[in-house]
């Protein structure tokens, strides 16, 4: 597939990266050379500098015969004219754009039909702030994952002393929850990925990504380890997008205080969120802290456009009694650095805008995919066409389909209803499939492997 990013910031040098590592045609087109020249460096991909909205700078990057435009430079108007720009000169067939300003997210008339001509829009603010959300419906997960529309969600936890299936191997969780179905997809131990056997013992400090239907995920998380009470203090710092759309997502379920050192911004805030108290102050004022009891704190969510003031604040109020921290971090290298010490849950961005930007590159009929681990894993949700005669997955059994090694089915969805992926389930026409990829290298190949053949037609 021929593809063209604008963009080479976090989002688009991590998608080039990616989707480079997939042997796709990618050119990457930025304004910043050094930039560029340094991933041209260690990527297969062209690159073209210049403005990414001006004709001649998208004609030189091959717009008259790209599939597909992508637009994730750091302004949106600059991506909605990009868009405009392919549609009209190029007919490009699918175009990509993302989106942060609340004001245009919030009319999508400019989107409709008639509007400008974005296929996919993406909102990463949006879309960090649903995660975030899911985090804090169940206390002590590291990722939550919806797939089929939320009706299975894919769950990562982390092994500790205590748990009920800590030592034991996977195959006794049944014994332990005769009325659950679930599968542990697969279990990072030590940054290493292992595909879970029947006779896998779990060990202390096992990162453990299990998939089960959502009414059953605390269930199964109380078998890895001791659950955590429900959460309902939390203190947000940094009133940006991603803290006020939190704040306004959640202050009708938890007592929510949000900090914010700008005070016009907290004038705005304090009019706009019904049940937040806003605070005026630093994130990393230990006395605003301490006077706001932050030893009875549930979450600490730092949340600003700081990755240093983010980590500082962190580990500030860890220390000063907070029981969980998540923190945001732009930087992958911050990323790996803090996740697991006493932050608790460290969340890049551009990890969770790469997986909504993937569901709508990948081939086949892809209803979702989630990047894991910071880019390590992946999770696809793959939708199985055809029948016996024109497919190579549809009418056979689990252990009868040739998946590629470092791949692993989770469950599958069928007329709303989550089956667990046992050896003997067969697939049917219109099944959603959940797979887990700890080899992207073989993403392909799965794809070639749920294409209908010509016989179908």
């Amino acid at each position: 597939m021929k593809i063209i990013i604008l963009g080479a910031g976090q989002v688009g040098g991590t998608l080039a990266e990616h989707l480079a590592n997939e042997r796709n045609d990618i050119t990457l087109v930025d304004s910043n050379g050094e930039r560029l020249r340094e991933l041209q460096d260690r990527l297969d991909i062209n690159t073209i500098t210049g403005h990414a909205a001006h004709p001649k700078v998208i004609r030189n990057a091959g717009g008259e015969d790209a599939d597909m435009l992508v637009a994730v430079t750091a302004s949106d108007e600059t991506n909605i004219v990009a868009c405009q720009v392919a549609d009209m000169l190029f007919n490009t067939p699918t175009k990509i754009s993302r989106i942060r300003s609340p004001d245009f997210a919030s009319n999508s008339k400019l989107f409709g039909e008639g509007g400008f001509p974005i296929d996919v829009i993406i909102y990463p603010e949006q879309i960090v702030t649903e995660h975030i959300s899911r985090l804090l419906d169940y206390p002590g997960a590291l990722q939550v994952l919806d797939f089929a529309g939320g009706k299975v969600q894919l769950v990562a936890v982390k092994a500790y002393y205590g748990g009920p299936m800590v030592g034991e191997e996977l195959q006794v969780i049944r014994k332990h929850m005769p009325g659950v179905d679930t599968r542990v997809a697969a279990i990072f131990r030590r940054g290493q990925a292992i595909l879970p056997e029947g006779d896998t013992v779990v060990e202390v400090g096992d990162e453990v990504f299990f998939i089960a239907a959502r009414e059953h995920i605390r269930q199964v998380m109380g078998e890895l380890r001791k659950l955590d009470h429900n959460y309902k203090r939390i203190i947000i710092a940094g009133g940006g997008n991603i803290g006020h759309r939190l704040a306004s997502n959640i202050e009708r379920r938890f007592n929510v205080k949000l900090i914010e050192k700008d005070y016009d911004r907290c004038r705005f805030l304090s009019e706009d969120l019904k049940r937040t108290i806003v605070l005026n102050g630093s994130a990393s004022d230990k006395d605003l802290l301490v006077s706001e009891n932050i030893e009875d704190c549930d979450v600490y969510c730092a949340l600003t456009n700081d990755d240093e003031a983010n980590i500082m604040a962190s580990l500030l109020a860890k220390r000063l009694g907070a029981h969980t921290v998540i923190t945001l971090i732009t930087s992958p290298a911050y990323v790996d650095l803090m996740q697991g010490g006493e932050i608790d849950v460290a969340i890049s961005p551009q990890q969770i805008a790469i997986g909504t930007l993937l569901t709508h590159v990948r081939r086949g009929d892809v209803a979702n995919v989630h990047s894991l681990r910071r880019g390590a894993a992946e999770a696809i949700e793959l939708i199985a066409h055809g029948d016996r005669d024109s497919s190579r997955v549809v009418g056979r059994r689990m252990d009868a389909i040739n998946l590629p090694e470092g791949v692993s089915t989770g469950a599958v969805v069928r007329n709303n209803k989550v089956l667990i992926a046992h050896r003997d389930l067969i697939i049917e026409t219109d099944d959603h499939v959940i797979l887990f990829f700890v080899d992207k290298s073989k993403i392909r190949a799965v794809e070639k492997l749920f294409q209908v053949g010509f016989t179908f037609f």
